[in-house]
């Protein structure tokens, strides 16, 4: 059937065509064509027999809906398309609401607006820390720093009284608390209390943390609240800014990063502490509709034995592992931070790899990990996309 035009529209609004296809409606709106499956239509459809808008779920049965339903009239308008079902049903969508839910229109956007940084590009930006009672208490203040957060992965409030409580009160402004095997609030010393390399005076190369756990933990925060000696200055990188000079170079490794599942394993018997934690995932982890990065799980010192891939490919593996971490250890990436009472980090554990210099004398961090739904679940309710 030759595509039916719209009826005519104002100057300002975009052209539209449709056509019937045997399983599927072709639609153009604006320069986008979007293909839509009819089951897909039906299931969709936001009439108050199917949808409950209070809630905001659905109330149509998908598994009632016929696998070879199709529309027995369409008609668009200037802004809405309207399907009439066999059964005498009627789907309205609006043109706008497809282009942005229709895979075409999703393929298009951004999940998670991001800045890519180095240590130049997060310097020059000289983004602001936020004061403590501003963060605390009002919306402004918090709405700015995960507005920063969101964008640069790092983010930090300053003035904060330097003990254990007032640090929990802090990271509970925005989430739940995620408690671990390490517990809820962790006090971190080099007293060798846990089978960790963390827990040690030593020099920690970049990593992500519990890459160990099935789902790794989102966000961690960081407060120094005593350190009495020399070094021990916080290294940050951008794993997401490694990763797209790995995919503008070699976009083979990239591929390879994000397709190869490996297992990585945290055994500890220490003490009291006897855990056996094994996660699974690649290392890059991308949304396969855009290919947009959202989470790179690396740690050197925690990735397992593999064995989950053959022997023709992990030869490939370790070129493109390569590629990753030259990146990853570029000294142009690398900002270097000092932390220091009052002064508390949070880092996005699914983006920004951390590790530290060696150091001297008595240093006592705290911190906690905190839930990422719950983040971006605030973040959300301010009006920022995340």
């Amino acid at each position: 059937a030759a595509p039916a035009r719209c009826h005519p529209t104002a100057p300002a609004s975009p052209r539209c065509a449709w056509q019937l296809h045997q399983d599927h409606l072709e639609l153009s709106y604006g320069s986008t064509v979007m293909r839509l499956d009819f089951v897909w239509l039906r299931d969709h459809c936001r009439s108050a027999s199917c949808y409950n808008a209070k809630t905001n779920q659905r109330s149509l049965d998908t598994a009632s809906v016929d696998l070879a339903i199709r529309p027995q009239a369409v008609r668009v308008d200037e802004t809405t398309l309207f399907l009439t079902w066999p059964d005498g049903h009627v789907t309205r969508y609006g043109l706008e609401w497809l282009l942005k839910n229709s895979y075409e229109g999703q393929k298009q956007q951004v999940m998670h607006p991001r800045i890519l940084w180095n240590a130049e590009i997060y310097r020059q930006a000289q983004v602001p820390s936020v004061d403590c009672r501003s963060f605390l208490e009002t919306d402004e203040g918090l709405k700015e720093f995960l507005r920063n957060f969101l964008l640069y992965g790092i983010a930090f409030v300053e003035n904060v009284t330097p003990t254990k409580e007032d640090t929990e009160i802090l990271a509970e402004r925005i989430s739940i608390i995620r408690e671990t095997i390490y517990g809820r609030m962790w006090y971190f010393t080099s007293d060798f209390s846990r089978g960790d390399t963390a827990y040690t005076k030593l020099a920690l190369d970049r990593h992500t943390d519990t890459t160990y756990f099935q789902e790794p933990c989102g966000i961690q925060v960081f407060h120094c609240l005593k350190h009495e000696g020399t070094g021990g200055r916080t290294l940050l990188v951008d794993g997401f800014h490694a990763a797209e000079q790995v995919l503008r170079r070699a976009p083979e490794h990239f591929e390879l990063l994000a397709k190869v599942p490996l297992k990585h394993e945290y055994v500890e018997s220490v003490g009291g502490c006897h855990n056996h934690m094994i996660g699974v995932g690649p290392v890059l982890n991308v949304y396969p509709w855009n290919n947009e990065l959202y989470l790179i799980r690396y740690n050197n010192y925690d990735r397992a034995v593999i064995n989950t891939v053959p022997h023709d490919v992990v030869r490939r593996w370790y070129h493109a592992h390569r590629a990753l971490t030259a990146e990853l250890r570029r000294p142009d990436n690398e900002l270097w931070v000092k932390l220091k009472p009052g002064k508390a980090l949070f880092v996005d554990n699914w983006r920004v790899l951390h590790g530290r210099e060696a150091f001297t004398g008595y240093r006592q961090l705290c911190g906690c990990y905190l839930t990422r739904d719950d983040v971006l679940n605030t973040a959300r309710l301010l009006g920022l996309q995340a």
